[in-house]
C-alpha cells in the first residue's frame, strides 16, 4: 500500500539474542521480522524485552508484536494505575510472548515487532530471547525476577499418571508484593497488574503461595503460571506510599518506581492421590466409631457389675433367719459416711428444719401439691445405719406404690408453684439458710421440672434448624463465588494443605469435623439410654432412684449434645469458606455450649432455681449479637469497646448477686437504698463476714477475673473479638467447675473411678488440642497474603494439618467433658438428698 506523504518504513530482518538501538519518530515505523521453528513435541518461549533511551516527559513509544494467533501491543513509558488512579511509570518493559500451537513436527513461523511514535524522536533498545526453563518441571525448583513492567510465565504439563498438582511459589522478601496466576494455555495471557485477574486462579502474595491445580480443569493437560507484581504492597497489608513524591510534582505526573522487582521461586509437585482421600475417610471413621465401641463395653461392664451389686443386695435385704427382719448395711459400704463430716452440718439446731423438708419430700411428690409450713417441724431418724429396702408401709412414698411416675406433662406448670404468697414466703426461709442440701432445692415436682428442661433441648434443636439452614446456603454461595471468579483471596486456607473434592477448595478441613457430629450422637445415645434406665427405676418405685442422689434431669445434656453435633456442621460450613465474616459460625454453638455447660453445673444443686431455657437462650442471643456488633465494628472502635467492658462489668454483678441471694432480691427503684442499708448494718454497725462465705469466695474470684478480662479489652481491643469473648465464657466455665471440684471434695464426697479417668484424659487432651491450635496456620485478621505467610505442610497422612488435628483433639475432649458433667456426680446416687450440700 502506498504510504502517506512524509512517512516512510524501515523493515529490517531481526536474529534473536541482538541487541538493537534505534530511533523512531512520528514519519518513521521500524519493522523488525524475526522466524523461529517450531516442534510440536517441545515448548519454547520467546520474550521481548525493550527500553526507551529518551526522556519520558516526551510521548510514548508504541510497540505492537504481530503473531499468528495473537497481538501484543503495550507503550513505553508503561503506565500501570495503582488505587485511587495513581500512575506508575516504567521504561524498561518485558513480556513474554504467547506460545503458538502447531500440528505439524516442525514448523517455521513468523512474528513481527512494529516500533511507532508520534514523538519527535525517541530512540530504544530493542531485545528478542529465548526463554530458558520455560517449561517447568515437576519437583524441580526455579528462580527468576520479576517487575510490574516484566512480569514472568511458565508452562507445566501434566504427566502421566497425575491428576492433580500443587504450585509453590516462595520469595525472601515479602514486599514487593505479586500475584501468583493460574491460567488456561489460550493467547493473550494475561500477565499485567491491571489484567492478571480476568481469567484463571490467582492469589497475592508476600513470601509464599500455593495454589492446588486439577488436571480435570484444563483440557489440555497443561497451564501457565503468571507471576506479577504489583505496583503498590497495599493489597499485601504493606504500606501506601505517599503520591506524589516530590511537592513540585503534579498529581497527573506518573511516579517512575525505578527497579521495583522481586526475586521469586517456583516448584511444581504432585498432589495426594484419590487412594489417600480414602484413606483419610477410613481413618477419620475408624477413630471416632472406636468410642462407640469403646462405650459398649464400658456399658457391658458397668451392667455386670450393677447386676452382681444388686444380687449381694437382694442377698443383704433378704429377711434374717433370726429376726425375721430385713438387715440393713452401714452408709459405709456404700462409700462414704455423710453425717460426721464438719462443713455443712446443721448441729446449732438447725438441722431440724432442713430434714424436715426433705421428709416431706415424699408427700410433695405424691400429691404434686405444696407442702405447708407445719411439715417442715417433722423429726427425722438419726441412726448409724439405713435400710437398703424399705417397706412400703413404713415409708412416706406409700401412696406411689400402685402409680406410675411418668404421667402426661400437659397439665403442669412451673408457675402453679409460684403465684402464692405461702410459697413465696418460705422460698425466703429456705433459700436463705446458712448451709442449703440438695432437698431443700428438689421440691419442685419432677415432671414440672422434667418439662422445664426438656425445653432446653426442643428450643435448640429448633435454633439450630434456623441458624443451619442460611449458613449452608450462604457458604455454598461463597464456594460458587471462588470457584467462579478464581479469586482465592476470599477465603483464609491453609493452602499448603488444602484438597479440593468436588468444589470444596479444602476438604480435610470439612472431613475433621466429623468427630464433632459423630461424638455428639455417641453422647446423646448415653444421655438416652440413662433416661431410660431411669425411668425404669421410677417406675418400680426404687428408693434410691426417689430419694437419692443428685435430681436428675436430661434436658440439658440432651441440648449440650445437639449443641456439640451443631458445633460440628458449623465448624465444616466455616471451613468451606473461612474468613471474618463466617466466623461467627464457627463461634456461636462455642458460646452455647460454654453457657449450657455452666448451667448443668448449677443445676446440679439447683434443680429448682435454674434458669428456663428462654431466658437462658435469650442471654445467648444477646451474646451472639454483641459478637457480630463486634466483629464488624469492634476493630479499634473506643466507644464500643467502653459501651461493651461496662455492659460486661454490670451483667456480671447482676448475676452475681442473684447466685448469691438464691434468686431472692429483686431489682427494683429501692435497689440501692437497700445495698446501703446492708453496707451500712455489716460494715459500719458491726464487722461482719459474709453469710454465704463459700459462694462468696467463688464470686469475688469470678469478679476479679472478669473484671480483669474487660479491663483487657479496653486497653488492648484485640481484633478478634469473637475469640475474645469466647475466652470469657471458656473462664468462667472453668473457674466455676474447679471450684465444683474443690468444694465437692471439701464436703467429704469423692469421686469415682469412672470421672476421674475422664478428668485426667479430658484434661491431657485439651492440653495437647490447644497446643494445635496455637499453631495458626492462616488468621484473617491479616491480609490473605501476610495469612499465607503462616502456611504449612500437612503432618498426618499428607492429608491432614494442624488445625485438623485440634478438631480431632477438641471433639475427643468436648466429648468428654461432657461424660465428666454426666458421671461426676454418680458417688451420691445412694445418698438422700438432705444429705448432700449445696455450693
Amino acid at each position: 500500500q502506498p504510504q502517506p506523504p512524509g512517512r516512510s518504513v524501515h523493515e529490517t530482518e531481526a536474529h534473536f539474542n541482538t541487541t538493537y538501538t534505534d530511533w523512531v519518530d512520528a514519519n518513521l515505523l521500524n519493522i523488525y521480522a524475526f522466524n523461529h521453528s517450531v516442534r510440536r513435541n517441545r515448548t519454547e518461549g520467546v520474550r521481548v524485552s525493550v527500553n526507551v533511551l529518551s526522556d519520558p516527559k516526551d510521548l510514548p513509544v508504541l510497540f505492537v508484536v504481530r503473531q499468528k494467533e495473537a497481538v501484543v501491543s503495550f507503550q513505553v513509558p508503561l503506565i500501570l494505575r495503582g488505587l485511587y488512579q495513581r500512575k506508575y511509570a516504567y521504561q524498561e518493559v518485558s513480556r513474554t510472548l504467547c506460545q503458538p500451537q502447531t500440528k505439524a513436527e516442525v514448523e517455521t513461523q513468523h512474528f513481527y515487532v512494529d516500533v511507532s511514535t508520534l514523538s519527535l524522536n525517541a530512540s530504544y533498545q530493542l531485545r528478542v530471547t529465548r526463554v530458558e526453563n520455560f517449561v517447568l518441571r515437576t519437583n524441580e525448583r526455579f528462580s527468576f525476577n520479576a517487575t510490574a513492567a516484566q512480569p514472568q510465565y511458565f508452562k507445566y504439563e501434566f504427566p502421566e499418571g497425575v491428576d492433580s498438582v500443587i504450585v509453590k511459589v516462595t520469595s525472601a522478601m515479602a514486599f514487593p508484593c505479586s500475584v501468583i496466576s493460574i491460567q488456561d494455555i489460550l493467547c493473550p495471557v494475561y500477565d499485567l497488574d491491571n489484567n492478571v485477574a480476568f481469567i484463571g486462579m490467582y492469589q497475592t502474595m508476600t513470601k509464599k503461595a500455593a495454589i492446588t491445580v486439577q488436571k480435570k480443569d484444563f483440557p489440555s493437560h497443561s497451564f501457565y503460571v503468571v507471576v506479577v507484581v504489583k505496583t503498590e504492597d497495599e493489597a499485601c497489608g504493606g504500606p501506601l506510599p505517599y503520591y506524589p513524591l516530590s511537592k513540585n510534582a503534579s498529581p497527573d505526573e506518573p511516579v517512575d518506581q525505578h527497579n521495583r522487582q522481586k526475586m521469586l521461586e517456583v516448584m511444581v509437585s504432585p498432589a495426594i492421590t484419590s487412594e489417600a482421600y480414602v484413606s483419610s475417610v477410613l481413618f477419620c471413621l475408624s477413630i471416632f466409631l472406636s468410642f462407640y465401641v469403646l462405650t459398649l463395653l464400658i456399658a457391658c461392664w458397668e451392667s455386670c457389675r450393677q447386676h452382681k451389686r444388686k444380687g449381694l443386695l437382694s442377698a443383704m435385704d433378704s429377711p434374717s433367719l433370726d429376726t425375721g427382719h430385713s438387715r440393713s448395711i452401714p452408709d459405709s459400704f456404700l462409700g462414704r459416711a455423710y453425717d460426721n463430716y464438719g462443713y455443712g452440718s446443721f448441729g446449732n439446731g438447725s438441722s431440724s428444719s432442713t430434714e424436715g423438708v426433705t421428709d416431706s419430700l415424699g408427700s410433695t411428690e405424691v400429691s404434686y401439691s405444696y407442702v405447708g409450713q407445719e411439715q417442715f417441724k417433722r423429726r427425722t431418724s438419726s441412726a448409724p445405719t439405713r435400710p437398703l429396702s424399705i417397706p412400703m408401709g413404713e415409708r412416706s412414698l406409700e401412696n406411689v406404690a400402685g402409680r406410675p411416675r411418668l404421667d402426661s406433662l400437659s397439665s403442669v406448670e412451673e408457675d402453679d408453684y409460684d403465684t402464692l404468697a405461702d410459697i413465696d414466703y418460705d422460698k425466703n426461709v429456705i433459700r436463705t439458710k446458712k448451709y442449703l442440701c440438695v432437698a431443700d432445692l428438689a421440691r419442685k415436682d419432677k415432671r414440672v421440672l422434667r418439662k422445664k428442661y426438656q425445653i432446653y433441648f426442643w428450643n435448640i434443636a429448633t435454633i439450630a434448624v434456623f441458624y443451619a439452614l442460611p449458613v449452608v446456603q450462604l457458604v455454598i454461595t461463597y464456594q460458587t463465588v471462588v470457584n467462579v471468579t478464581g479469586n482465592q483471596d476470599i477465603c483464609y486456607y491453609n493452602f499448603l494443605c488444602a484438597h479440593p473434592l468436588g468444589n470444596l477448595s479444602a476438604f480435610n478441613n470439612i472431613l475433621s469435623n466429623l468427630g464433632y457430629v459423630l461424638l455428639g450422637l455417641l453422647f446423646l445415645l448415653i444421655i438416652l439410654q440413662r433416661e431410660i434406665n431411669y425411668n425404669r427405676a421410677l417406675m418400680r418405685n426404687d428408693a434410691h432412684a426417689l430419694e437419692c442422689g443428685i435430681p436428675k434431669h436430661f434436658g440439658l445434656f440432651y441440648a449440650m449434645g445437639t449443641a456439640l453435633m451443631m458445633e460440628g456442621l458449623l465448624s465444616a460450613c466455616y471451613h468451606v469458606c473461612p474468613n471474618y465474616t463466617n466466623f461467627q459460625f464457627d463461634t456461636s454453638f462455642m458460646y452455647m455450649i460454654a453457657g449450657l455447660c455452666m448451667l448443668k453445673l448449677y443445676q446440679k444443686r439447683h434443680p429448682d432455681i435454674n434458669a428456663s431455657a428462654y431466658s437462658a437462650y435469650a442471654c445467648l442471643a444477646l451474646v451472639i449479637f454483641f459478637s457480630v456488633v463486634g466483629v464488624v465494628f469492634g476493630k479499634g472502635n473506643t466507644a464500643f469497646w467502653i459501651v461493651f467492658s461496662v455492659i460486661h462489668i454490670v451483667a456480671t454483678l447482676l448475676l452475681s448477686t442473684q447466685l448469691y441471694y438464691m434468686g431472692r432480691w429483686k431489682l427494683d427503684s429501692g435497689i440501692l437504698r437497700r445495698i446501703l442499708h446492708v453496707l451500712y448494718t455489716d460494715c459500719v454497725r458491726q464487722c461482719s463476714g459474709p453469710m454465704y462465705v463459700d459462694r462468696m469466695v467463688l464470686l469475688v474470684m469470678g469478679n476479679i477475673i472478669n473484671w480483669s478480662l474487660a479491663a483487657y479489652g479496653l486497653i488492648v481491643r484485640p481484633n478478634d473479638f469473637a475469640s475474645y469473648l469466647l475466652a470469657i465464657g471458656i473462664c468462667n466455665l472453668l473457674l466455676y467447675f474447679a471450684f465444683y471440684i474443690i468444694m465437692k471434695l471439701r464436703s467429704g464426697e469423692r469421686i469415682k473411678l469412672i470421672p476421674l479417668l475422664c478428668i485426667i484424659s479430658t484434661s491431657v487432651v485439651w492440653g495437647f488440642a490447644l497446643f494445635f491450635f496455637f499453631q495458626g496456620l492462616s488468621t484473617w485478621q491479616k491480609t490473605p497474603a501476610e495469612s499465607r505467610e503462616h502456611n504449612r505442610d500437612c503432618i498426618l497422612l499428607d492429608f491432614f494439618d494442624d488445625h485438623d488435628i485440634w478438631h480431632f483433639l477438641s471433639s475427643i475432649a468436648m466429648f468428654g467433658s461432657f461424660l465428666v458433667l454426666l458421671t461426676l456426680d454418680d458417688d451420691l446416687d445412694c445418698v438422700q438428698r438432705d444429705k448432700i450440700y449445696v455450693f
